[in-house]
């Protein structure tokens, strides 16, 4: 797993605009900047450096027909994350299993 990677899909889905324009090209399909900028309170600019930091983190693509740009979500790079939080969470398992192990132990010494 390259940290970098992780890093800015990290960062990209901590916004919760980006969560949000995920979300729609997700439920969409692919859309225009413009159609997508429609969603939301901000400027087309403002849409536009969203989407940015999206693709720099690999998690929309965009394909351009003549003047118009279509952008679609790409889920691929949150096997990243989920692998990671995969491996945060058989941590924890394993430091609680260890933790019942000594209390079960404790109970049966005091006994």
């Amino acid at each position: 797993m390259d940290d970098d990677d992780l890093s800015r899909i990290l960062k990209a889905a901590g916004d919760t605009t980006r969560r949000q324009i995920l979300t729609l090209l997700v439920q969409e399909g692919a859309l225009r900047v413009t159609a997508l900028a429609a969603h939301f309170d901000m400027s087309l600019n403002s849409v536009s450096k969203h989407i940015k930091v999206l693709e720099e983190a690999g998690l929309v693509t965009r394909r351009t027909l003549g003047r118009e740009h279509f952008i679609a979500a790409e889920l691929d790079p949150l096997k990243l994350t989920e692998n990671w939080f995969a491996q945060l969470k058989s941590i924890w398992e394993l430091r609680l299993a260890a933790l019942e192990n000594l209390l079960v132990s404790k109970d049966e010494r005091d006994e």
